[in-house]
């Protein structure tokens, strides 16, 4: 690995090399908008990565909140991926279909709640299945595992902590909608929700850190950040449709060594989707 990669990012060849290792999971975190016409759980079904276990973002997440996938508790989480197999301790590689999508979101999570050795795969399965490499349609029955959860709660900003950041510039807010979305030229695509975004947000679409499903070199993703008008020295929160994307830019932000970045869980649905917050529009 180059030292201008990410040490969060795995590549197909090591993964490949990796498969049936003790104490190494592999996780499928495929999510789609709508507009996609994919289905993660049925791409699963017809083949994935050998030994991979779906994690259904819709399904291990907060029920009680009417926002989409909220960070779910420690204590359901934990059960949840413990079902599935997975113990904090193991090595765990997220992927999902295209390559630094909605991946970094679980890869995010996992960490959120106390794993260490979280991994995104670069080139997602659709690289893995374009290189001719195995797939597998048997679903593993795992042996249950047991997943200490260690929550660390900066990770995870609510809706009054971000109401108080855009009221007092505390921290740099990073948007991943793409930029139409974010100078409010283009609707949401979620129906009657505001377009725009928050005062003095800055606009870094997801789409724009990774070439071909490969997160970009730690060179690039600087420059990229600087571009964008962000300080990398000072505080960041990330935000985006609905709290999956944004992930992305944290996800390049830990890469480049900033740990002072958090995530704006309800983010576009649940700060658009409301009457009484700030809403600018434009490209500042």
């Amino acid at each position: 690995m180059s030292n201008d990669k990410s040490r969060f990012v795995v590549s197909a060849d090591w993964v490949e090399k990796q498969l049936g290792a003790p104490e190494f999971r592999i996780v499928d975190a495929a999510w789609y908008l709508p507009a996609q016409n994919r289905n993660g759980a049925l791409e699963y079904a017809a083949g994935h990565i050998p030994g991979a276990v779906f994690f259904d973002q819709d399904v291990i997440a907060d029920h009680s909140s009417n926002l989409p996938h909220t960070v779910p508790s420690p204590a359901f989480f934990a059960t949840e991926v413990g079902k599935l197999g997975i113990s904090d301790t193991d090595t765990i590689v997220v992927y999902d279909g295209p390559g630094i999508f909605t991946a970094p979101r679980v890869w995010w999570l996992f960490r959120t709640m106390g794993a260490k050795n979280v991994f995104v795969l670069d080139g997602g399965i659709d690289g893995w299945k374009k290189e001719g490499r195995p797939l597998q349609t048997d679903l593993p029955e795992p042996a249950p595992a047991v997943f200490h959860t260690n929550f660390n709660p900066y990770a995870v900003t609510s809706f009054e902590e971000m109401r108080g950041i855009v009221s007092t510039g505390s921290k740099q807010i990073a948007d991943a909608r793409g930029a139409g979305r974010f100078t409010g030229e283009e609707a949401e695509p979620r129906a009657g929700m505001r377009s725009g975004h928050m005062p003095g947000a800055k606009s870094l679409p997801s789409g724009t850190f990774s070439v071909d499903g490969k997160l970009k070199d730690l060179t690039s993703l600087r420059k990229h950040f600087e571009d964008s008008g962000i300080d990398l020295s000072k505080p960041i929160v990330t935000s985006c449709g609905s709290g999956i994307t944004a992930a992305i830019i944290t996800l390049a932000l830990t890469s480049l060594g900033h740990d002072n970045n958090t995530l704006y869980d309800g983010s576009w649905s649940q700060w658009g989707g409301r009457d009484d917050t700030p809403v600018v529009t434009g490209k500042d």
